[in-house]
């Protein structure tokens, strides 16, 4: 996956939702990438780290690029995430 394509597309999302990307580990290797955003005025939540999540994958085809993906706040695991994003989907 191209990194550049990457940060752009998750850059631009971030600012939709008023929020700002403070980290993000890029592991093309072994096509994994975790995403933290954060916001000054007020917390972040599921619906921004959502936003995040589907403006990536509608982004870059997991079919075909095969990665996974994890958008997270500060103060919240990924793996907190991860358990949010299921709960949102059913």
């Amino acid at each position: 996956m191209n990194r550049s394509e990457f940060e752009s597309v998750l850059q631009k999302a971030a600012e939709q939702r008023g929020c700002k990307v403070v980290d993000l580990i890029f592991d093309d290797d072994e096509n994994v990438f975790e995403v933290t955003i954060d916001r000054e005025e007020s917390p972040v939540d599921i619906e921004d780290c959502e936003f995040v999540h589907r403006a990536i994958l509608d982004a870059f085809d997991r079919n075909i690029e095969d990665y996974s993906l994890t958008v997270s706040s500060v103060g919240l695991s990924p793996e907190e995430a991860d358990k949010l994003l299921e709960t949102v989907k059913e």
